[in-house]
């Protein structure tokens, strides 16, 4: 019997060896622990590792799995996560599978979840590697604290924003800088309250929206005054291993902009 992040009881097999991981960020840290063919089912958004999105049975996308494909692979352990999956499909599998369900709000609830899902697939001592390779890059990075206010988008048209509450929320505090929507989870915008906002930096998020060069002239004439950048969204979204690479990446976006 293992505790997930909902504090959800979950009776699992001392060795759990056909593993479907339906949430991205995790589906890599998965990779980065060690695993290989305990893994046997992933989604479509599942990009890294490479070799993984192109060889992995994929089962549907993170709000709109395929139950069907799910049942005929018969996993021994499902890694889902309250946010990116769908509430009533996860219910559904739970009455057939044991699905562990992260829940993550802060970079302590992400090192968290690295540490149980080590634990969960026997990879105990590889996670706590990781863990301490992200604290000693957090540490070595010195990202300094800044007074400008961001506009985190993640959505278009209608224009969607990271607010409170959120892990976006958190590693744009990590990066130094300061959130200025005060509005919890994932508001939707209007043009004239983004005016009224006036941030200094405006961030538009690789993903899951893709922001483009000729989105930056569109926010621009909202914002004459902004700074308006693309920023690579896994950075600041992915709660996995690839946090490893986020705080190099925050310090040099930190220094480009105070």
């Amino acid at each position: 019997m293992v505790i997930d992040q909902l504090n959800r009881e979950v009776e699992l097999s001392k060795n759990p060896l056909r593993i479907i991981s339906v949430v991205p960020s995790q589906t890599e840290l998965l990779f980065d622990l060690g695993l290989d063919e305990e893994v046997i089912g992933i989604t479509k958004f599942c990009i890294h590792p490479t070799e993984w999105f192109r060889s992995k049975t994929r089962v549907g996308g993170t709000k709109n799995l395929n139950l069907d494909r799910i049942d005929e692979l018969q996993p021994t352990l499902i890694i889902a996560n309250k946010e990116e999956n769908d509430q009533h499909q996860i219910e559904v599998l739970a009455q057939k599978y044991p699905v562990w369900i992260s829940d993550i709000q802060t970079l302590d609830d992400a090192l968290e979840m690295i540490k149980k899902v080590g634990l969960l697939v026997n990879k105990e001592a590889r996670a706590n590697v990781l863990i301490d390779s992200i604290w000693a890059n957090r540490k070595l990075q010195q990202i300094k604290k800044t007074n400008l206010s961001v506009l985190y988008l993640i959505w278009y048209n209608p224009v969607m924003v990271a607010g409170t509450d959120t892990f976006i929320h958190n590693m744009i505090e990590e990066a130094g800088f300061q959130n200025i929507v005060t509005i919890t989870r994932y508001p939707v915008l209007t043009n004239e309250e983004i005016k009224a906002l006036n941030p200094d930096v405006v961030f538009l998020s690789s993903e899951p929206f893709p922001f483009k060069e000729k989105h930056i002239q569109e926010m621009q004439l909202i914002l004459p005054n902004a700074n308006v950048k693309l920023v690579d969204g896994e950075l600041f979204s992915w709660y996995g291993s690839r946090i490893l690479k986020s705080f190099e990446y925050f310090r040099a976006l930190n220094e480009e902009l105070v």
